[in-house]
């Protein structure tokens, strides 16, 4: 392929490039400094000039390639999906051009930015204002993560997302359904966490239907501890109705584990976490559960929930087709230190970035980001970009919406991918920071950054 010259469809084809940014479609071709498309349909949205990280590629293969500018990407979304592609090489290196990365999707996030899924005042607007906030950093899917309280304040809960969806499109599209974690969860002191004890119980199927209901069948996945009363009957009806069930925050034996297993269960919850402070070397539940095949781990790498050494150990048994990362943040991140109420528990946020419950040493949830996640990940295994982003991406974009959208790096752009993408800045990403510049939702255009934004 000549330089001025990309492939699409096949065929190389002509075009002039420099720059980057994101066009409206308009009918004609679209013009400003520097750019030009021919053909541009009225209802496309195109994203012009971009690198892309690939799968292949490592931390210093990632920064040299943002640096080269030397090979572009284009994107033409229609109708919320990838429409058309076309790549080839620049005469004149653009080293500013972003770089193009799948959006980011939490499966396990309690709120952000002081919106607040689990406070008892929740309403629709919360979930709306939550989902407005992560988009700015780089999330475009995530799943509100409800935890364990009476029956009525998760039904307030759970309809508030049922609500905030059918009000706004784009958040309907951003939230992929609901986590709940809880409140079927161990009652034991380190299991169960932050988990209020006078809210715990045993696995009840009228009630879940009952919060199904009031959801508008869109709880998706079921944390829960396969040591309760019923649990084994109880994973067997959650997965005939397609609901994902996850164990943690539990205390289970190997049999207990192996019979969730047996029953339906595909994932594990924030893995090495929600446990004993201190446990029996061999055998327990955290090596039952990673050393099974069967069971996707999710993980918060935020430097407090797991030391860097575990990180690379779960990343080595698990490898990428059976990890994710998750935030688990609590509406306090994003926040200054001090004192809060979060999942209706007082607790403190420190400087360092740590959420406990108040007086004690028990983690309540995090403050963490997840492109940070991912900053860390990298930092803790040694590994790439892409590889790193594609486990807060595309790869738990695939554990809830099919194996169709496990796609990573180039992959990302065949015909018929969603169009959830994020920009970020090339000379920032060659930092170690993520700076994001603009996301797309949909094939639209959900967030562009106007001024000056934080970088992690």
């Amino acid at each position: 392929m000549g330089k001025g010259c990309c492939r699409a469809g096949g065929e190389e084809q002509p075009v002039q490039r420099a720059g980057c940014q994101v066009v409206q479609g308009a009918g004609e071709p679209a013009r400003s400094a520097g750019y030009w498309w021919s053909g541009l349909p009225a209802d496309a949205v195109q994203i012009d000039g971009v690198n892309v990280a690939t799968p292949e590629s490592n931390q210093a293969a990632d920064a040299a390639r943002a640096a080269s500018g030397a090979e572009r990407v284009w994107v033409q979304m229609r109708d919320g999906r990838i429409g058309a592609v076309a790549r080839g090489e620049v005469e004149v290196p653009v080293a500013v051009a972003p770089v193009l990365l799948p959006g980011l999707v939490d499966l396990q996030i309690n709120g952000f930015a002081g919106f607040d899924p689990n406070s008892p005042d929740v309403t629709p607007e919360t979930l709306v204002g939550m989902a407005r906030a992560l988009w700015t950093t780089g999330v475009t899917s995530f799943c509100p993560t409800i935890t364990t309280q009476s029956f009525d304040h998760m039904v307030r809960s759970v309809r508030a997302v049922a609500q905030a969806c059918a009000a706004d499109v784009q958040v309907n599209r951003s939230i992929l359904g609901v986590h709940l974690e809880g409140p079927y969860v161990s009652g034991e002191d380190g299991p169960r966490g932050a988990h209020p004890a006078e809210w715990v119980r045993d696995p009840d199927w009228d009630e879940f239907q009952r919060l199904q209901e009031a959801a508008e069948g869109r709880i998706r996945i079921v944390t829960l501890a396969p040591e309760r009363a019923g649990a084994v009957q109880f994973i067997r009806k959650l997965v005939n109705s397609g609901v994902l069930v996850s164990i943690g925050h539990t205390a289970a034996g190997s049999e207990q584990i192996r019979a969730a297993i047996d029953a339906g269960a595909t994932l594990s919850t924030h893995l090495g976490n929600g446990a004993h402070g201190h446990i029996r070397r061999h055998p327990n539940y955290i090596w039952d559960q990673l050393a099974a095949d069967e069971l996707v781990a999710g993980i918060i790498v935020d430097g407090h929930h797991l030391p860097a050494a575990v990180v690379k150990v779960f990343w080595r048994a698990k490898g990428p087709e059976r990890l994710y990362l998750v935030s688990d943040a609590v509406a306090i991140a994003g926040l200054p230190p001090g004192r809060y109420v979060a999942l209706g528990q007082q607790v403190e946020l420190t400087a360092s970035g740590r959420v406990n419950l108040l007086g004690t040493e028990y983690l309540a949830g995090s403050a963490l980001e997840l492109r940070q996640a991912v900053l860390n990940f990298m930092r803790f295994t040694g590994v790439g970009l892409a590889q790193a982003w594609a486990l807060a991406s595309t790869r738990p974009l695939a554990l809830l919406l099919g194996q169709d959208e496990d796609i990573t790096g180039e992959a990302l752009f065949h015909l018929g991918a969603r169009a959830d993408l994020v920009l970020a800045d090339a000379n920032e990403l060659r930092q170690g920071r993520v700076k994001v510049l603009a996301v797309v939702l949909g094939g639209e255009v959900v967030y562009q950054a106007s001024a000056p934004t934080p970088e992690l």
